[in-house]
């Protein structure tokens, strides 16, 4: 039986990271994954760049059952700091929207960087090991695994969500909590895509490929990004975000002239020009497929604009720029970036991420009931929070 300070069960961000701060401490360090590849969501994320932080980063970007508990870790590791370690391995990055920091080159380049400072403080990492079962002892924790026995003081759970099943996603890490006595919040995909009822499906599927610039409302909560028409509904910044927000059977309010007045541009060009066609003055700030399409969707005639009387002309401003759909559902894991709920909180530290009733046995990452928004927050949680039981275990 092989005996080491501490285990971590997987090698994503969170992992890898909390095993490098735990290693420069002196303390023996092994991380178990049961892919045969390290950091599978890291390498695909922020489409092959990885969007590994935000500048932007505070606590309202995140979601959780207790919105404070994300407060201390993410001050006491920021965004700055994780800026700072990238900026010591000279790796090249630029911002890309909102603070999104991407690497100019390859999301292997982030990799690289955690395996190397797993490797500097002597931290090791078994990849294709699969856990069979886990059981505390007086010392801490005894292992069953493929590889075969392994024990322990502190056992850290970064396993993630259930997200992106294909990368390997489980629910190992809500069964472990579960085993220990700690409860789970309700589980669903986050940053997720939208399916469309069939009637809307018929008709905006003709769209896709389409992307317009839209502000996405649900729940009191608005994101202003772009919005892209897809063969199976809707996706894009925007959507993304608020399906975080979203509940099903919940209408969604889209603004698709989120940067202007668009019934004021109507009646300007009704005076200026009264024998253009709607469509003619629509096409100026939509794709004109989209303009066709539009116009059927929302049953508004097509006639020259003097022909629109009394409130004629804001019944089509309404028509889009408040539009209230109601999302069929979502693609559900399969797509998803991430997953809402986890771990109850209230059962960790928000100081050590250790269970408050179970000593030596700590939850970090994406397997807690803390969810960023889109654009680099989860990365970020990832650092912070394995940072901070780093300093711990």
């Amino acid at each position: 039986m092989q005996q080491v300070d501490v285990i971590i069960i997987g090698a994503g961000a969170a992992g890898l990271f909390c095993a490098a701060q735990a290693g420069k401490r002196g303390r023996s360090v092994l991380v178990l994954d049961h892919a045969k590849r390290i950091g599978g969501k890291i390498l695909m994320s922020g489409g092959g760049r990885c969007n590994f932080t935000n500048m932007y980063a505070e606590p309202d970007n995140f979601l959780s059952d207790n919105p404070h508990y994300c407060k201390s870790a993410l001050s006491r590791y920021s965004q700055w700091d994780f800026i700072g370690l990238v900026s010591d391995y000279d790796i090249a990055y630029h911002e890309k929207t909102l603070g999104q920091l991407f690497c100019d080159d390859s999301a292997k380049q982030i990799v690289n960087l955690l395996l190397s400072e797993c490797e500097k403080a002597g931290a090791k990492v078994q990849s294709g090991c699969t856990v069979q079962s886990i059981d505390r002892h007086s010392s801490g924790f005894k292992l069953e695994t493929s590889l075969g026995q392994f024990q322990c003081e502190s056992l850290v759970i970064a396993t993630g969500g259930l997200s992106m099943p294909k990368l390997g996603a489980s629910p190992f890490g809500y069964k472990v909590a579960e085993q220990f006595g700690l409860s789970i919040k309700p589980t669903c995909a986050g940053l997720v895509p939208f399916t469309l009822h069939e009637q809307d499906k018929n008709v905006l599927a003709e769209l896709s490929g389409i992307s317009l610039e839209a502000s996405a409302e649900c729940n009191n909560t608005l994101f202003k990004e772009n919005i892209l028409f897809t063969h199976r509904g809707l996706s894009g910044p925007a959507v993304l975000q608020i399906s975080s927000y979203w509940q099903p059977g919940q209408a969604v309010e889209f603004n698709l002239f989120p940067n202007g007045d668009l019934l004021a541009e109507l009646i300007n060009t009704q005076i200026q020009q009264p024998d253009i066609l709607l469509s003619t003055t629509l096409a100026r700030f939509y794709p004109k497929r989209f303009v066709q399409t539009a116009l059927g969707y929302f049953a508004l005639d097509n006639k020259p604009l003097k022909q629109y009387q009394g409130k004629q002309l804001e019944e089509v401003a309404e028509a889009f720029t408040a539009w209230r759909l109601k999302p069929n559902g979502t693609e559900g894991y399969r797509t998803a970036e991430v997953t809402l709920g986890g771990v109850n909180v209230d059962q960790l530290s928000s100081k050590t991420m250790m269970a408050k009733d179970i000593e030596g046995l700590y939850f970090i990452g994406e397997v807690v009931d803390v969810t960023g928004w889109l654009g680099g927050f989860n990365f970020q949680w990832a650092w912070s929070s394995g940072w901070v039981a780093g300093q711990e275990v």
